[in-house]
């Protein structure tokens, strides 16, 4: 098999898996209720994926060492915790962070 053959093929089958992986939820939950402690376990899971990419972030790794801070993102994500609480908007969320750590680099 040529080689642009084999891209082409990895490309479609990428694509194919990606928009299976989306589609098929949504298909598989049209025939099928879900228990309502299902659906409050699963109403945690943005809060999850949103609190590891703030912990990723927040800490640096240096190995053979514990984490350290990373000090902006510290800073800047004070008030955006603030602005959570207050608003639980995620448009809010995202514009208070980005001024935020926008301010904070400025300062540094």
């Amino acid at each position: 098999m040529p080689s642009s053959s084999f891209i082409l093929l990895t490309i479609v089958g990428c694509g194919l898996a990606t928009w299976l992986s989306r589609v098929a939820p949504f298909i598989i939950l049209k025939k099928y209720q879900l228990s309502p402690a299902i659906i409050e376990f699963l109403s945690f899971v943005p809060i999850v994926i949103m609190a590891a990419l703030w912990f990723e972030n927040l800490f640096h790794q240096n190995l053979g060492h514990l984490p350290s801070i990373n000090y902006e993102n510290f800073f800047a994500s004070i008030p955006t915790v603030i602005g959570a609480v207050i608003t639980k908007s995620l448009l809010v969320i995202v514009v208070i962070g980005i001024i935020s750590l926008a301010v904070v680099r400025w300062l540094m």
